[in-house]
């Protein structure tokens, strides 16, 4: 998407080909770069999962993707078939917890992962393991994360408390309300204090007047934001790394 409306490019019979000519630069920087011994790429299929089931409003502020890039997928799937690198996807889940299964999978065989997105999500899933890797525009370079980065980054004790942090603060991306009035600054400190939404709730009333109202009125939001920002490690979907 970034590629799309940031240089815009066409063919000779005027179609948009800039998130396929994005993508494919990409990934061929990845490749030279890193040399991955394993690689796979997961895709949403279709919007019904089980977050939507319990939220109705999750993501829909989002505007329907442009058709050039609606039009760019399946070309997409088709160079990555060239490659020979595996599309994934699972009905009822996101490709977020997709990738956060076969992340953590890896992750305890051994295998060190690298999950390249800029959604601030997948955070929750870095360990030992597993590091983020961020692309990074001509004048900044690509970033690694791991466990330190990501701390220092969000102001948290470990990464899976990213969970907790959007459960209070919401993320406007995916319409996670989260609790209203409880910003990013107010968020981290309450669980620099209580480390956690179940803990902060436990001890709701040795806190200020002005928050503990906004914890009690909002108890359930909190709940059901903090189980939509959750990145599901137990989708039903096998790990071979001979077919990645």
């Amino acid at each position: 998407y970034y590629a799309f409306i940031s240089n815009p490019i066409t063919n000779s019979k005027g179609e948009n080909t800039s998130a396929i000519f994005g993508f494919v630069r990409t990934l061929e920087e990845v490749l030279k770069k890193e040399s991955p011994e394993y690689m796979a790429v997961a895709f949403d299929l279709g919007s019904d999962t089980f977050r939507k089931e319990n939220y109705e409003d999750y993501k829909a502020q989002r505007e329907a993707s442009p058709e050039d890039i609606t039009k760019s997928v399946p070309i997409i799937k088709e160079i990555l078939k060239s490659y020979n690198i595996p599309i994934i996807g699972l009905k009822g889940f996101e490709a977020d917890d997709v990738i956060g299964t076969l992340a953590k999978k890896a992750s305890r065989e051994g295998i060190e992962v690298y999950m390249m997105t800029s959604d601030k999500d997948y955070v929750q899933l870095v360990d030992e393991h597993i590091f983020l890797y961020k692309v990074g525009s001509k004048s900044k370079g690509n970033e690694k994360w791991g466990i330190e980065e990501v701390k220092e980054k969000y102001g948290i004790s470990s990464p899976k408390q990213m969970i907790d942090l959007l459960g209070l603060m919401g993320d406007s991306a995916d319409n996670i309300p989260g609790c209203p009035g409880i910003g990013e600054k107010t968020a981290q400190k309450l669980l620099q204090e209580y480390t956690s939404i179940e803990n902060l709730l436990l001890h709701k009333e040795e806190i200020k007047p002005s928050i503990q109202r906004k914890l009690i009125e909002n108890e359930e939001q909190i709940r059901s934001s903090q189980f939509l920002a959750t990145i599901r490690c137990d989708a039903p979907i096998d790990f071979n790394p001979r077919v990645v």
